[in-house]
């Protein structure tokens, strides 16, 4: 192997869980031809956050070494739903809430890859195309035995839970998708991994060179346990603000900052072993290389501008404990009875809940311009403009409406 080839393959292979098959993947970098590399998105909901771009940053290495990127929007399959790691089956999505949130997808994807150089497809392109024989022959070249194999459908099947004969198409189509393209490396989390070897042996079948399997790992949330989900809240959106950004990279524990420069960061895996040696040799404190991680991050999907004043507001709010200018404006309507701190939290969107308000409260999390309150059944006085805080990252410039 020369020593470029070698480089290559190292960067290629930082993050990944598996490469299957390694020597084939070696062989097809060593042809230099350029490579049609694949990865599959359902457009299941409107926004992207970091633990997608772990794919989408490994899309990013291939582009840069002068690859063919396909960023498959699965249209298709996303109306069948994905029965990935689920116990019951899942809901259907629309053809409008496919066609909304597909839309939303090419403008985040873009952030990160450039869109001159990637093809985006949709896999309506060839399966709405088939006609229900074909669909017959596609489910002919696949078992149940096979099928049931996968762990997901054979927990469910052992408890007596329910399979739709339509989930079955899923992983399907999905590898179907994969001879539509005549992709040559797929890319995946580690959860897809059955259905991306669906696509490889599918590719035998119809007679082309089998894809190479590339899976990555599925990053953990801020809690640094569960995978990173908006329905956990414990995630970062791409297209949340700088300061937003900034402010939850900078509350990941020091040890989950190097899981995330690993799968997260463009820089050098020299760097990065840079950054630890100054923390662990030099006293450099983590906080410091986390401001990096956060500067990154924000520059990447908004700017480097954005990045500095970001960082700036973090010291600010954190380390002098200054309330920010900017913040969201509103209005409590006016009403007969008095506005109760609990209501007031809640309409501001800084609590889901008055129940969470009170337990905020209790926490000594929640301030009014700037000083903390333990009284749950406050009222705020009609016609005041205050600034209401909850936690440390969470403001609101209230106007109290007239009784």
């Amino acid at each position: 192997m020369s020593g470029d080839l070698k480089t290559v393959l190292d960067e290629i292979k930082r993050g990944c869980e598996e490469i299957l098959i390694a020597q084939e993947l070696e062989e097809k970098l060593a042809s230099g031809r350029p490579l049609r590399i694949k990865a599959g998105f359902d457009p299941t909901a409107p926004d992207l956050h970091l633990g997608h771009t772990v794919l989408i940053n490994k899309l990013y290495q291939f582009q840069q070494l002068g690859h063919e990127i396909v960023f498959l929007i699965g249209d298709f399959t996303g109306m069948i739903g994905d029965p990935t790691g689920k116990n019951v089956t899942r809901k259907p999505l629309t053809r409008e809430q496919v066609m909304a949130n597909a839309q939303s997808y090419k403008d985040q994807v873009f952030k990160i890859l450039d869109p001159e150089q990637t093809t985006v497809s949709f896999n309506s392109e060839w399966m709405s195309k088939m006609t229900a024989q074909d669909m017959v022959q596609l489910a002919a070249r696949h078992t149940v035995a096979r099928m049931l194999e996968r762990d997901d459908f054979a927990k469910r099947y052992k408890s007596n839970q329910a399979i739709a004969i339509h989930e079955f198409l899923y992983p399907l189509v999905q590898g179907y998708d994969s001879v539509a393209l005549q992709a040559d490396v797929e890319l995946g989390g580690t959860d897809q991994k059955f259905n991306l070897l669906m696509g490889r042996e599918l590719q035998k079948q119809y007679g082309q060179s089998p894809q190479v399997i590339m899976t990555l790992p599925i990053l953990e949330g801020l809690d640094g346990v569960q995978k990173m989900s908006k329905s956990l809240d414990n995630y970062i959106g791409i297209n949340e603000p700088p300061t937003e950004i900034f402010g939850k990279i900078m509350k990941i524990s020091d040890d989950l900052m190097w899981r995330y420069f690993e799968l997260l960061s463009f820089e050098s895996k020299q760097q990065i072993q840079s950054y630890q040696d100054a923390i662990h040799n030099e006293g450099v404190n983590p906080r410091d290389i986390k401001f990096k991680l956060g500067q990154e991050l924000v520059a990447r999907f908004h700017n480097q501008q954005a990045a500095v004043r970001a960082q700036q507001d973090f010291i600010d709010r954190f380390q002098h404990n200054q309330i920010p200018d900017d913040m969201p404006e509103i209005v409590l309507p006016n009403q007969s009875d008095p506005w109760l701190i609990g209501s007031a939290l809640k309409q501001a969107q800084l609590v889901t809940s008055t129940s969470e308000a009170i337990r905020m409260i209790k926490q000594g999390a929640v301030k009014i311009d700037g000083h903390k309150i333990a009284d749950a059944k406050l009222q705020l006085n009609a016609g005041s403009t205050i600034v209401l805080q909850v936690g440390k990252r969470k403001f609101a410039r209230v106007t109290v409406g007239e009784r």
